[in-house]
């Protein structure tokens, strides 16, 4: 009798140790989470995080990570979502959870996703603790180049176990860009297009004037569309300039995000090549500041607009 219940004794301490382990980089919150086969993912700041094997329940705190969840096949499994994410049109009937900056958490943890997924390290520091005191794991994407955004959408294929589908995005996407690279690279003569790569100022706010600097993905996107993006030296993803700055630059073209209140360019570049020659270009600024598939799409009118010569007919 006695060694009857050793055994049994025994069994439940190797299944609460087994139950432990699953759980680990979550605290357990008495979910359904700590007996699920779990392992272990590491997202894009290097944190190692806890998931499920099969996650069937998520929450998205920015509308690129939408974006990129629907590209990668796992729309489905969204059970919350910002009031900013608008796209693809079956992210609006998702429940929404506040917005980017400010989501509810109380509304998060009664959808009792398994996975949170935040886009910056900004964000993590907020909601972290609250969420994986709930036993949510919380994980991060932050790419800042466009290798790095391919590198996501594969990362997401294998969280939800649908590479096969990641793989065909990623694919399909690198195919665009090597076009759009080659384009600029074919110009009669050598690499350069004539009378030399665009100056180029984007504008993401008229008043107060910003831009992007060297830390923004869309500064390589910019770049790889043929042209010399004015503040890319700036040790910053979007640094505000002032106008003695803006105005010394004198751009070639304007690349305005297009937004409500950003239409046209700041006062400062009236007498600039860009506003005199007419090469002021709007891009939706929903598909040019999201690090998403569609940025792909931002790269081919920004180098439409830019080199028409190079996309005849």
């Amino acid at each position: 009798m006695k060694k009857v219940l050793f055994i049994s004794l025994l069994g439940l301490m190797l299944t609460l140790g087994a139950c432990r382990a699953g759980s680990s980089g979550n605290t357990d919150g008495g979910s359904s989470s700590s007996v699920r086969p779990m392992r272990v993912v590491t997202d894009d700041l290097g944190r190692r995080v806890s998931v499920p094997v099969k996650v069937s329940r998520v929450v998205s705190l920015a509308p690129n990570l939408t974006e990129n969840i629907f590209a990668v096949g796992a729309g489905d499994r969204l059970v919350g979502v910002t009031t900013f994410c608008n796209y693809p049109e079956a992210a609006k009937t998702i429940a929404k959870i506040g917005d980017t900056m400010n989501p509810n958490m109380e509304s998060i943890v009664a959808l009792k996703p398994d996975i949170v997924f935040v886009s910056t390290a900004s964000q993590i520091e907020a909601f972290t603790k609250t969420l994986e005191a709930n036993g949510i794991a919380v994980y991060v994407t932050n790419p800042t180049t466009l290798n790095g955004l391919y590198g996501s959408l594969e990362k997401l294929g294998t969280i939800f176990g649908n590479s096969e589908s990641a793989a065909n995005i990623i694919v399909d996407l690198q195919g665009r860009e090597s076009e759009i690279r080659t384009k600029m690279n074919s110009w009669p003569g050598g690499g350069l297009p004539p009378g030399g790569r665009v100056l180029v100022f984007v504008q993401i706010s008229k008043e107060p004037l910003f831009s992007i600097g060297k830390d923004s993905l869309l500064t390589q996107v910019v770049q790889l569309a043929g042209a010399t993006v004015t503040t890319a030296d700036i040790a910053e993803a979007y640094p505000k300039v002032s106008k003695e700055s803006a105005l010394v630059m004198n751009p070639e073209a304007i690349i305005l995000s297009e937004s409500p209140d950003n239409q046209e360019p700041n006062d400062v570049f009236k007498n600039s090549p860009a506003v005199k020659n007419g090469r002021v270009f709007r891009i939706n600024a929903d598909i040019i500041s999201r690090p998403g598939p569609r940025l792909i799409d931002a790269l081919e009118q920004i180098a439409r607009n830019l080199h028409p010569e190079q996309f005849p007919g």
